[in-house]
């Protein structure tokens, strides 16, 4: 139940409630950190020895900065630092208050691909090994299956765009063909979006259908497809690092006979980053717990239907992650 609710329960102005809450019941008016809030929070007491690094937008875009403690689980004492923006030097210039022999303590710390995110991790947590997260490799793969597919899709739309054209000027009637799954070229291509994010066991009837259509008109998609799926593939069953490098060179080398420009930029990102990519195999690591928090986050502002007072909101959400 939202103060809105409650205000109209007791016969109170619902925004009055709020004020009252935030300006006297709430804590907030005492709180030690509301001078710098929208700049930086601290919590040094829940740095632990395995975090996660990320980004997240609290309100109209504005980015910040969240380093978690994986120990935490998402809960209470999950907010090691809040910082708005993402550039390094802000960042590392807040994060090296935190207490050095806490940050040396650190063993591993887990991030996406971004270099500014790298060279945080470096500075602030020289002794911790990095860690890429696996699901950000496997993205690049999938979306650049996607920019094909995308591909593809307005060349339909121009294909068709032109026969209607055509056939107004000869005042026939034209009508698109229809395959046998009842989708025109068009539409098969719009709606073959999830079944390309999937797993072909994962495939419903009607999916594996339409998969099949459109890997019989488009044999290169077909390959990229199977080519993300290789890469999903590699980090789901091998153990090893030293065999997961083996197979992901195997996997380059297919990358490269395919000859598609979108992944070769995916594998030129994955030799760029291959040292963190591989700490994976030791632990297994991921930044899902990050991806979490973040959509904790999300749910919070919109059960507060966005954030209008920055400040409050930070408070609201570090009293029960922090």
């Amino acid at each position: 139940m939202n103060c809105q609710t409650i205000g109209g329960f007791y016969g109170v102005c619902g925004r009055g409630l709020l004020r009252q809450y935030r300006d006297y019941q709430s804590g907030f008016a005492n709180w030690d950190q509301r001078t710098h809030a929208k700049a930086w929070l601290l919590y040094p007491q829940n740095l632990g020895t395995h975090l996660s690094i990320d980004e997240t937008s609290l309100s109209h875009g504005e980015l910040y900065t969240i380093l978690t403690n994986k120990a935490a689980k998402g809960g209470p004492g999950s907010i090691v630092a809040i910082v708005a923006g993402t550039k390094a030097d802000t960042v590392i210039g807040v994060l090296r208050q935190l207490p050095k022999k806490q940050r040396d303590k650190v063993g591993e710390i887990t991030l996406d691909m971004a270099g500014n995110m790298a060279l945080i991790a470096k500075k602030c947590f020289p002794k911790a090994t990095q860690v890429t997260d696996r699901f950000h490799v496997q993205q690049l793969a999938l979306a650049a299956v996607q920019d094909m597919r995308i591909k593809y899709r307005w060349e339909a739309l121009e294909a068709e765009n032109e026969a209607t054209e055509a056939a107004k000027l000869s005042q026939i009637d034209y009508q698109p063909a229809v395959l046998s799954n009842g989708d025109t070229l068009k539409q098969l291509l719009v709606r073959s979006r999830y079944v390309l994010y999937k797993k072909t066991t994962d495939w419903t009837p009607s999916q594996q259908e339409r998969a099949a259509l459109l890997f019989e008109r488009y044999a290169d998609l077909k390959t990229a497809y199977e080519l993300s799926q290789a890469l999903s593939h590699i980090f789901e069953k091998t153990t090893d690092k030293l065999y997961g490098l083996a197979r992901l060179a195997k996997w380059h080398e297919k990358v490269r006979q395919a000859g598609f420009k979108t992944f070769n930029t995916v594998a030129r990102s994955i030799q760029n980053h291959y040292e963190t990519i591989l700490n994976y195999f030791d632990n297994r690591s991921t930044n899902a717990s990050a991806e979490s928090f973040n959509a904790k986050i999300k749910a919070f502002r919109s059960q507060f239907r966005g954030v209008r007072n920055i400040e409050f909101f930070l408070y609201r959400l570090t009293q029960l992650y922090a």
